[in-house]
Formats: structure tokens, sequence, C-alpha cells
């Protein structure tokens, strides 16, 4: 007959059914604080503390981050991204080397360093280099228009004043023209932005026919789908580690690293080796969720670029489970899931045996 002796350690505050009363409740209601689980807890009778609390979700996976900002899609809108999924999922890479991506973007003096973490001793708190300086008003910023294809960098415009649909039009008169011809795009080249009302005014519209200029259908509420953006991060992030302390110092830095930004990138994937083939057809990729359409059409039709696993598939399927725009993608999902496993493992395949072929 076997006794159960007494475990060593203190016993746990929070009892099986506790914890399964908060592990539903932080389910059901995901910004649930830790003060409002201890209340709940003490309301049943079991008085504990937010520590307990954290390591009682700590013990089942979970773990406090902040919410991520994405974009406000609106029915609407998600029917916009799965039809730009769909329409342009078989595109060939050369037609995406033909697209000059544009957009505008504010940089601001001491922008990004709130952010920023140094390593130091105790005593050298005071030191310049581990010290933000801190202004009012960020100290000003310099708003850009941009632009880029696969080819290289375009012509980096600032814009001065409050930017409206006539200002837009020059700056591509003078910006977006030369960069094209500077970058030797040749015919059959298509111009992208986004729909703000200054981009998709009358008169821009009709500026843009007269130039003969074709224009890529952009989805409303996706700049996730814009490689730029990943541009314009990268460079904030340059700007902000050789800390220039003046609008002055920020404009002479800003051409200078984004030349170097497009050298490096593109230089590590594909300049100069046959072997080194980019991931993409353009040298900065765009990451999109994993629950946006374009991501989920693209994974599933392209396995070699990122396998869903099992488990990801259940939990698409399960958070889109009421969204209706969605049921081609559950479909798709549905019709892939069972091929999944065979596919990761010819995937590891390839990869063992090109391993031993080198």
């Amino acid at each position: 007959m076997t006794v159960n002796h007494p475990r060593s350690g203190a016993p746990c505050k929070i009892s099986p059914r506790g914890a399964s009363m908060i592990m539903r409740k932080v389910r059901d209601q995901p910004r649930t604080t830790r003060q409002d689980l201890v209340n709940d807890l003490k309301r049943a009778g079991t008085t504990v503390s937010k520590k307990t609390i954290s390591n009682t979700l700590c013990r089942h996976g979970l773990k406090s981050c902040s919410a991520r900002k994405v974009p406000l899609l609106k029915p609407a809108h998600v029917q916009a991204h799965l039809k730009f999924a769909n329409d342009h999922l078989d595109d060939p890479e050369e037609d995406w080397e033909k697209v000059m991506w544009s957009d505008e973007t504010k940089i601001e003096l001491f922008g990004l360093n709130s952010t920023r973490r140094v390593w130091r001793k105790k005593k050298d708190e005071y030191n310049p280099k581990n010290t933000i300086p801190t202004v009012k008003h960020r100290g000003g910023n310099i708003i850009l228009w941009g632009c880029f294809s696969a080819k290289g960098t375009g012509r980096l415009h600032r814009i001065e004043g409050r930017m409206d649909g006539a200002m837009y039009r020059e700056i591509l008169a003078n910006n977006l023209i030369p960069s094209v011809r500077a970058l030797k795009m040749g015919r059959g080249w298509v111009f992208q932005h986004d729909n703000d009302p200054k981009h998709t005014a009358r008169a821009t519209k009709e500026w843009l026919c007269k130039k003969h200029l074709k224009v890529l259908e952009w989805p409303s509420q996706s700049p996730d789908l814009n490689p730029i953006e990943n541009l314009w991060r990268e460079l904030k992030v340059r700007i902000a580690q050789r800390q220039p302390r003046n609008l002055k110092d920020l404009e002479k830095l800003l051409q200078a690293c984004l030349g170097e930004l497009f050298q490096a990138r593109l230089g590590s994937s594909s300049m100069g080796r046959e072997d080194a083939a980019p991931q993409s057809s353009m040298p900065w990729d765009s990451h999109p969720s994993s629950s946006h359409p374009t991501s989920l059409l693209e994974r599933l039709q392209r396995p070699s670029r990122g396998l869903l696993s099992q488990e990801e598939v259940e939990g698409l399927l399960q958070k889109h489970r009421e969204a209706s725009v969605f049921l081609h993608v559950e479909r798709l999902l549905r019709e892939k899931s069972l091929g999944l496993r065979n596919m990761e493992v010819r995937h590891k395949a390839q990869e063992e045996n090109s391993d031993l072929a080198q």
C-alpha cells in the first residue's frame, strides 16, 4: 500500500479550481489585471498576492505583453485585403521588381531614443553616452516622402509645411519621375502609393493619367503590405543610434543612412552571388501578421516560405470562426492542413540533402 507523504516546500495557495477560474477569466478577458484576479479570488475565499497570480499564469504559459497596435479593419477593408491577396497570389517576382514603392513618414529628432537601453555601470548613469536628452515636443521632426524599388532607392524629399494635393503632385514631378529614370526602371513599371486623400484626389488622378503612369490598386488600411514601412523603421533605428543633436544633423544623416541601408540589404542577399537568391523580389520583405489574409494565402500556396504547424492552423480557424470574410481562407486551411506534415517532412529532407551535397 502506497502512502502519500507530504511534499517539500510550501503548498500552492491557489487550488486547481482557483487556477482554472483564473485561466478562464484571462482567456475571456485578456486585459484583466492581476489586481482584478486577486479580488476575484478574495471573494471566493482565497487571499493571495499579485506575485502569486503571476506565478500561476506563468506556469500555464502566459506572460504579460504589450498589446500590438494594428490598423482598425472594417469588414470592407478585410474583403479588399483578401481580394488583393487572391489577385496577386501567383504574380511572378519580375512583376514586383517593376513596382516603385512610395510613402511619407515623420522622423522625430529624439523619436526612438525613449526606447533605447544601454549597458553601463552603476556610477556611469550620467555619462553622456548613457543618457537620453529630454526636450519639449521631441525636439522637432522632419517629414519625408521617399520611394524605392528592387533596383535601388529613389529620391528623398523633405516636406516643408502642410502638404496638399498640389504639393504632392509637385513632389511626384520633381522626384518620382527622375528617380525612375535614374534607376532605369524601363517600360512597364508600376507606381504604388496608398489611399491618402491627397493621393486619390481627382486632380492627382488626372495628373497620373496625363503622365501615363500605371498605378497599383491598393487596399485601404494596409501599411503591413508596403515594404517601405520596414525601410522607414530601419532608417529611424539607424538615425537614433547616431544620436543627431539638432534638425540640421538629422537632415545630413538621412540620405547617407538610406543609401547605406539599401546597399547593406542588397549586398548581403543577392548582389554578386548567384547562389544567394533573395527570399523576396524586394530587398525589404513585408511581414504581415500571421492572421493577415495575404500572409495566410501566401504561406498556404508557397509552403517553402514558411510552413504552418497543425497548432497554428487550428488557432487561425478558431480565431476567425466568426468572420465570414475568412471562409475562403478557412476552406484552404482545412484542405491544406492534412498535407502539412508530409510537406514539412519533405522540406526538411530536402534541406538535409542539400547540406550533405555541400
